[in-house]
């Protein structure tokens, strides 16, 4: 472990210490210190498992559940100091030299300059928020850790001998207010509260890191330029939402809840656009004398004085002879004016507040300030065009079924349900949004499981149903199911002959989107067989697009986790099929991944850089091609690995009785009562396995340390064309060559190292079939094994040191939280009939599903 890491660890950790026996005496300490070295020692093979279980059944629920809470602080403040040194390494590697990942990296390889230019100039990123509740972590611990985290940046700054003592006091009492914090939530989340816990992550980073990824992609483009003349890059981020819209299974979401999500998007982004324009204005200085206004400024200003005649006159006196700085601060007044919803000074349209800073910046630039015109302004000019007055596109997203039965009650023109208004009230609200910020705030309506094109055209009929209140609808497919994907082309086919589709077709210059879902399909088929099927239909999709002349965005729902499309962003765009990404991405950016790419500015920056650089990339003929002759040479024996493993995969899941077990194994029921989302996790009421979401079925598999929907399956796939690992030779060549493959297995092999087979062992024997354990360990070893084989490595992660020491290091402190759940679990299966004891197992399983939760961090 780098030293500064092990010295933020070890201070944390030893504050955490020093609290616990303020709290509950040293005993408390010595309890957890106990249970730190067993999990070691068994995991080295110096103690028996069995001696950790007795150690653990050994205290009373109390103390459990206190060690419980101990550790999974411990993992709280652990995940915080490893974040601070991802910081303290990207800074040290930013040496001026071209980082691999960059933009700059991506635009030095691309030595046709034309083709860059057309490229950037059609470049699209856009990250779509979910709220799917995979966030284990309260707001209050959010908040909390994010006051410790500023401590640390404090403390690490090298501050003299009295502010160093003053704050490793108040980093004590932080500790200290965490540790007596409730890790979970008392009460259910509703979607207003998930929309307000994303709104952390856009006052905190978002705003203030877009202007900076495009001033890097800037550079790359203009050298030392930037700065001192108009832009050659163009604000290519365009944030989306779910959180408020989906309302696919949660009945929680309703028209109002979507009204008053994209208010408290607006609130947020406004107040930020007012408190930049006015600090832009206020440091902007320039005397008439150094830097005469231009025409268009002077007659801007006069318009003001008409308008406001005592706003103007107070603004003069206070900036004498100072335009620019006026009419930026009348402007900041303005965005204020139109929070406050004042019509007699409020911008109309951010298109309105784009032209006032555009006048500010022709006449800097007129009067010779380049660098005040093409600096901060420009900045604050990226910032409208990016976010305009709603902050995020806000999305729709409906079940098909739905749809179809609410169509066909306004048909028959009776009475209409519950549910049949609701539609129709959503619909009128997005008008309603429409209206007031615009139709880019929010147009797209995304049609859950999507079988053929009526499922769309339904879509449009009930819009159209509204008469002059229809709204102006992209209805967006998703497919999720094997079947759903191989048919998608002929969905879109039919969707050719719908006229809403062709009108919206010929509105937008032939633009359409389509929605790949990661998450089902990898649950119905499983993780390697998903992965191709996902693959032929971005192919099949692709050329569909270039025979129809239609300019096509795949939107692909990944999740966090292996299990569901989670890993590296960068290498998942770089593995996808040939010509799918056309210099536009479009992703959904779900639970803890949120705060983990977004948390911290650093850190978002370089993750908007690396999916930008593999945008880039992606798009050219030279990465293409390589991709093209992988894929046509090794894809045979990807059809076989993928035909063998869904049939391993489906045998399982399809046994008597799997789902039963599955339940008995793992915690599924009690995630619900973690209360770390407002949405249900059954899309009905039913209890098969079809219609449990995707979500919990990697969330609770992940806290068995099994991972079983990230691997399951893969080693089946390659022992049927490897003579069982005899002959590897094929194997390997696609590892090294085709980047689908490679990211394949290098993700189960992330997976596999996030397992543990003794500590699953325990979990799976809770289900009481020996022979559906059997069957799951037998595949896991198979797979660790082949996997290790193909890739040519000892052990685990062995290519990814960083990665390989944070799981190294997390690996034995989530063990001590699996005993204790273990302990929970096993009391609550064999039924417990005192009220004051099942309590105490609960909120032990419940604290240690947490904190498993954030000791592994991609889980859900």
């Amino acid at each position: 472990m780098p030293e500064p890491l092990r010295r933020d660890v070890r201070l944390l950790g030893g504050m955490l210490g020093d609290g616990l026996v303020e709290y509950g005496g040293r005993e408390l300490l010595d309890d957890v210190e106990r249970l730190r070295h067993a999990v070691i020692a068994a995991r080295r093979g110096e103690l028996p498992g069995e001696e950790v279980t007795a150690l653990v059944d050994g205290w009373s629920l109390e103390r459990a559940e206190e060690v419980a809470r101990a550790f999974t602080v411990y993992f709280h403040l652990t995940n915080l100091a490893e974040e601070h040194h991802r910081i303290r390494t990207l800074r040290e590697r930013d040496t001026g030299d071209t980082a691999p990942g960059s933009v700059a990296a991506a635009v030095a390889d691309i030595t046709d300059r034309k083709f860059l230019a057309e490229l950037v100039d059609g470049l699209e990123f856009r990250p779509v928020f979910t709220a799917h509740p995979t966030e284990a972590r309260r707001r209050a611990v959010v908040t909390s850790i994010q006051r410790i985290s500023d401590l640390l940046t404090r403390l690490n700054a090298e501050p003299g001998a009295g502010e160093r003592d003053e704050i490793e006091r108040t980093l004590r009492e932080e500790i200290d207010v965490l540790w007596r914090t409730a890790l979970r939530r008392g009460t259910q989340m509703d979607p207003l509260d998930e929309v307000r816990t994303a709104m952390a992550a856009f006052d905190e980073t978002i705003f203030r890191v877009v202007p900076h990824v495009y001033r890097a992609l800037d550079h790359a483009l203009e050298g030392d330029e930037t700065g001192t003349r108009p832009p050659a890059a163009r604000p290519y981020l365009r944030f989306g939402s779910w959180i408020g819209g989906d309302r696919d299974g949660n009945p929680y979401v309703t028209a109002q809840v979507t009204r008053d999500a994209i208010m408290i998007q607006a609130e947020h982004v406004l107040s930020a656009l007012e408190t930049t324009c006015a600090r832009v204005g206020r440091e902007l200085t320039v005397h008439e004398s150094t830097t005469p206004p231009s025409a268009s400024l002077r007659n801007a200003l006069a318009a003001a004085r008409t308008a406001q005649p005592s706003r103007s006159r107070r603004m003069a006196k206070r900036s004498p002879g100072e335009p620019h700085r006026q009419f930026l601060l009348y402007a900041a007044a303005r965005i204020a004016a139109t929070r406050d919803r004042d019509a007699d000074l409020a911008y109309a349209s951010p298109d309105d507040l784009l032209a006032d800073l555009r006048i500010v910046q022709e006449s800097l630039a007129g009067a010779g300030a380049k660098r005040q015109a093409y600096g901060r302004v420009q900045q604050l000019i990226w910032q409208v065009e990016t976010f305009g007055f709603h902050l995020a596109e806000l999305e729709i997203r409906q079940h098909s079924e739905l749809h179809e039965r609410a169509l066909a009650e306004i048909r028959a023109g009776g009475e209409r349900s519950e549910m049949t208004e609701e539609i129709l009230e959503t619909l009128r609200v997005v008008a309603w949004i429409q209206q007031r910020f615009g139709v880019r705030a929010c147009h797209r309506y995304i049609v859950s499981f999507t079988r053929t094109a009526a499922d769309v055209a339904n879509v449009h009929e009930l819009a159209a149903s509204l008469g002059e209140q229809a709204p102006v609808l992209d209805v967006i497919p998703l497919f999720e199911t094997g079947e759903d994907l191989d048919n998608a082309p002929g969905v879109l086919d039919g969707m050719l002959d719908i006229p809403a589709v062709r009108r919206r077709l010929d509105d937008t210059g032939r633009r359409l989107e389509v929605m790949l879902g990661y998450s089902d399909s990898a649950k119905q088929l499983g993780p390697a067989s998903a992965t191709l099927r996902l693959y032929d239909a971005q192919e099949a999709l692709t050329a569909w697009a270039s025979r129809h002349g239609v300019a096509l965005t795949l939107f692909h729902g990944r999740g966090g986790s292996l299990g569901r499309g989670g890993g590296p962003a960068n290498r998942a765009i770089l593995a996808q099929a040939p010509g799918s990404v056309g210099g536009r991405f479009k992703v959904t950016e779900q639970g803890e991944v949120i705060f983990a790419r977004y948390g911290h500015p650093e850190i978002a920056k370089r993750h908007v850089e690396q999916v930008t650089s593999a945008v880039l990339l992606a798009s050219t003929d030279a990465v293409q091609d390589r991709a093209r002759a992988a894929a046509a040479r090794y894809r045979p024996l990807a059809d076989r690995i993928g035909a063998a493993a869904e049939t391993a995969f489906r045998t399982l899941i399809e046994t008597d009785g799997f789902a039963t077990w599955f339940a008995r194994v793992s915690p599924l029921e009690e995630i619900a009562d973690l209360r770390i989302g407002s949405r249900p996790a059954r899309r009905k009421a039913a209890r098969g396995l079809e219609d449990l979401r995707a979500i919990p079925w990697v969330f609770a598999w992940t806290q068995t340390r099994v991972n079983l929907p990230g691997w399951y399956g893969l080693g089946s796939g390659l022992a049927a064309v490897s003579a069982d690992g005899a002959d590897l030779t094929a194997l390997r060549e696609a590892y090294e060559a085709w980047p689908l493959f490679n990211t394949l297995l290098d993700n189960a092999e992330m997976s596999l190292a996030k397992s543990d087979r003794a500590i699953a062992e325990r979990y799976l024997d809770l289900g009481g079939r020996p022979e559906l354990s059997a069957t799951v360990l037998a595949e896991y070893d198979r797979t660790r094994s082949l996997v290790l084989a193909v890739t040519g490595h000892e052990r685990l992660l062995e290519n990814r040191r960083v990665l390989s020491r944070a799981v190294e290091l997390r690996n034995p402190y989530v063990d001590a939280l699996s005993h204790l759940q273990l302990r929970a679990l096993k009391a609550l299966r064999a039924g417990v009939t005192d009220e004051e004891e099942r309590a105490h197992l609960e909120e032990l399983l419940l604290l240690s599903v947490n904190g498993v939760a954030a000791g592994l961090q991609n889980t859900g």
